[in-house]
């Protein structure tokens, strides 16, 4: 047996600054099945495709069957995930006629490339051929490989951070080298990806913009949907957090978005702090939404401050399509456009 002090250097602790896992020699291992199933599930919500035909949008995950998990050793991070997918989804042509297909994906797992899965799209047996199936193949294929393969990044750069511990002089050069490398790209607010920003501390460039639409409800009622638990979930159509109070807190689609309300006045205007969970930390935009009565229509205008500027299209998309959009279509209050 070693003498106190001489053995291997692997294996002592009083060098470590958190005394644990010297030098990352032990192989310690992470499960993220849960975290990755809802990742995979709102990045595939947010398909959407359109083409001469007519449009086509998944519209219900309805099996995500495997399991992820991150081990380290040596300080070296091996990801092992493994994946059967299933989904739904509807197309539309132009003469308002829908159409029920469905989607699979067997092999997702870390020994396929994203160009080798198997995507396979069909039509539901009762349904009559349609074109959609052929746009659906193709341009829906393109933006499933796109919001897996942002799930594959997000995996990696949300968990590489704490896998591999800082030594005592607080260098960790290889978890640095495996975040400078993590890049994901934009996509649907209802896809949980995330841009390669720098981390709190580190100023950030930022944008302003503006929305505007009209909808077919008092401002009271249209204020209401912002702040009612219950109204948000429905135009959602997933479960929320929403406690409408100023200073209260809200977390929605799939903790994907979430913040605070910083400001209300009553059916006039809210105020909040507002931002994608993968942005960095600490970091929100400021989101103004004033209601104005327009007679028998409400005109809402939304302005977004201190927004990160390479996500500019990816937030104004989504507020158009998943609060706009979605609470015209939930609660009947379509109008035209402004």
């Amino acid at each position: 047996m070693a003498k106190w002090g001489e053995g291997d250097p692997r294996w002592i602790v009083e060098e470590r600054a958190d005394a644990t896992n010297v030098n990352n020699w032990h192989w310690t291992e992470r499960d993220v099945t849960s975290w990755s199933q809802d990742v995979i599930n709102s990045l595939l919500l947010g398909i959407h495709v359109e083409g001469e035909e007519g449009s086509c949008k998944v519209t219900d995950v309805s099996n995500i069957d495997g399991e992820a998990s991150i081990n380290n050793r040596k300080g070296k991070l091996i990801f092992f995930y493994e994946w059967n997918v299933k989904a739904s989804w509807i197309g539309t042509n132009k003469m308002g006629i829908k159409y029920k297909g469905t989607v699979e994906i067997p092999n997702l797992s870390d020994e396929n490339d994203m160009d080798d899965l198997d995507i396979c799209v069909t039509l539901c047996k009762d349904q009559p051929r349609t074109p959609l199936t052929d746009l659906m193949r193709k341009e829906g294929d393109k933006k499933i490989r796109m919001a897996l393969g942002n799930y594959v990044k997000h995996l990696k750069k949300e968990f590489s951070q704490g896998m591999i511990l800082p030594t005592a002089n607080g260098l960790d050069k290889q978890n640095q080298e495996t975040q400078a490398k993590v890049t994901l790209e934009k996509t649907q607010v209802g896809s949980s990806t995330t841009a390669n920003f720098p981390s709190t501390g580190v100023k950030i460039p930022t944008v302003t913009f503006s929305l505007k639409d009209t909808f077919l409800t008092s401002p009271e009622e249209l204020y209401r949907v912002f702040l009612n638990q219950d109204m948000v979930q429905a135009f959602t159509h997933l479960a929320a957090s929403v406690d409408g109070c100023s200073g209260g807190k809200f977390r929605l689609l799939e903790g994907n978005v979430h913040g605070q309300f910083a400001e209300l006045i009553p059916d006039k205007k809210i105020v909040m702090k507002w931002r994608f969970s993968n942005w960095p930390t600490g970091h929100a935009s400021t989101v103004t939404l004033n209601f104005v009565d327009r007679s028998n229509e409400t005109e809402l205008t939304m302005e977004a401050n201190g927004v990160p500027n390479n996500e500019e299209d990816r937030m104004k998309e989504g507020w158009q399509r998943y609060y706009f959009d979605a609470i015209k279509q939930t609660f009947g209050y379509g109008a035209r456009l402004c």
